[in-house]
């Protein structure tokens, strides 16, 4: 049977329309976004698009403060990132690690900063303290009176903080999204900010560049919070102002202090590793969640309740060098002033921590409508 040269030619052309949209970031290319009019964004797209803008400030040991991938070194061992921090046959390019949900009302944001290591007072002073400190708490409670030691290890092998940005929806249009919430960790506690002037004192306001949150990192520590510019944060520092490009960029590499960063999704890096833990040398330490409980909404849009089992993970990194096995995945951040909730629920459950913290109504929704990935 012929084909007619015009049906031909009609289908070349809608195979050639469908390749010229592809969204593309890798390679060094900027990011391409596609419009939520025509086509579901991904998780990739709506973090992009809100990437956050992070002021690094540099102590007097600039490449434990560069933040980069775990995988830096080209292994996923955690017990080693403090001796290869120092050695520049590894390069220390920019990512940040990410995973988003999304509900009736909202898209939640989860971007994990990761460091090779935490040098709080001082990289040999602090790692010879922590360990001190940590050998203390083993020895019994006349060492560690308070139970707080632990957690408050001076230096550590592998350092993890970040974000919880709380994008408010108009529609299906991501260009018509905007910042509402922001949560930052800062050394056990959660930060709470507003987008603009905040009507409550206990809340903070945030800078916004475009559609982009500015968060400020310390120096050494890594605690983050919202940038403000004064005398405090930036007195007598120097910076690397990590921005979402699409590539990542090693700073040594970079003529002027602006550094480009890539994304990576928790779901195929961080959360793998933690799902076999006992069977690999990433994490130090587990927890077991048991059963984790959301609302998700049906094609229907009905809500109903989805319990989903988490079981035994890995929560804290393995780190051996000062303060053993101190630094957490995202799934185990804790508020030191609220450790009477649920350890995770922050992570696994943004919307309804939200809605708490902010002092909610009935407006903001709770029920997902896009699965969460380690409930899939």
């Amino acid at each position: 049977m012929k084909i007619p040269l015009l049906m031909i030619w009609s289908c070349l052309l809608v195979l050639s329309g469908a390749r010229s949209s592809s969204h593309i970031t890798a390679g060094g290319r900027a990011p391409v976004f596609i419009s939520a009019k025509t086509t579901a964004v991904t998780d990739r797209e709506i973090a992009a698009r809100f990437a956050p803008v992070f002021y690094q400030a540099l102590g007097d040991k600039p490449r434990s403060d560069y933040l980069t991938n775990f995988d830096f070194d080209g292994d996923w061992r955690g017990d080693n990132n403090w001796l290869h921090t120092d050695d520049k046959k590894f390069a220390l390019r920019g990512y940040i690690y990410f995973a988003v949900s999304e509900t009736k009302t909202h898209y939640f944001i989860h971007y994990s900063v990761f460091h090779p290591r935490d040098y709080k007072g001082g990289e040999t002073k602090g790692r010879i303290l922590s360990e001190i400190i940590h050998e203390g708490t083993k020895r019994g409670t006349e060492y560690d009176p308070t139970g707080w030691l632990e957690e408050a290890g001076v230096a550590h092998e592998n350092d993890m903080e970040g974000c919880l940005l709380v994008i408010e929806k108009h529609g299906n249009d991501l260009d018509s999204a905007r910042v509402a919430f922001v949560e930052t960790l800062h050394h056990n506690n959660f930060l709470p900010y507003l987008s603009g002037e905040s009507p409550a004192k206990r809340f903070g306001s945030i800078r916004i560049d475009g559609r982009n949150v500015v968060l400020y990192i310390e120096p050494k520590g890594h605690g983050i919070e919202a940038y403000s510019g004064d005398e405090k944060q930036i007195g007598g520092k120097k910076f690397l102002i990590y921005k979402f490009t699409g590539k990542p960029e090693d700073p040594e590499q970079q003529r002027d202090s602006l550094v480009g960063y890539d994304l990576l999704p928790l779901q195929t890096t961080i959360w793998p590793r933690a799902r076999s833990v006992n069977s690999n040398s990433t994490f130090g330490s587990s927890h077991d969640y048991g059963q984790i409980t959301i609302s998700l909404a049906q094609a229907n849009g009905v809500a109903t309740v989805r319990k989903v089992t988490v079981g035994k993970i890995g929560v804290a990194f393995l780190g051996k060098t000062g303060g053993v096995n101190m630094a957490r995945a995202p799934w185990a951040w804790f508020d030191k002033d609220s450790r009477d909730q649920p350890l995770g629920r922050w992570f696994f459950d943004p919307a309804t921590i939200i809605k708490r913290d902010f002092d909610l109504d009935e407006s903001f929704s709770t029920v997902y409508t896009r699965l969460p990935f380690w409930a899939n």
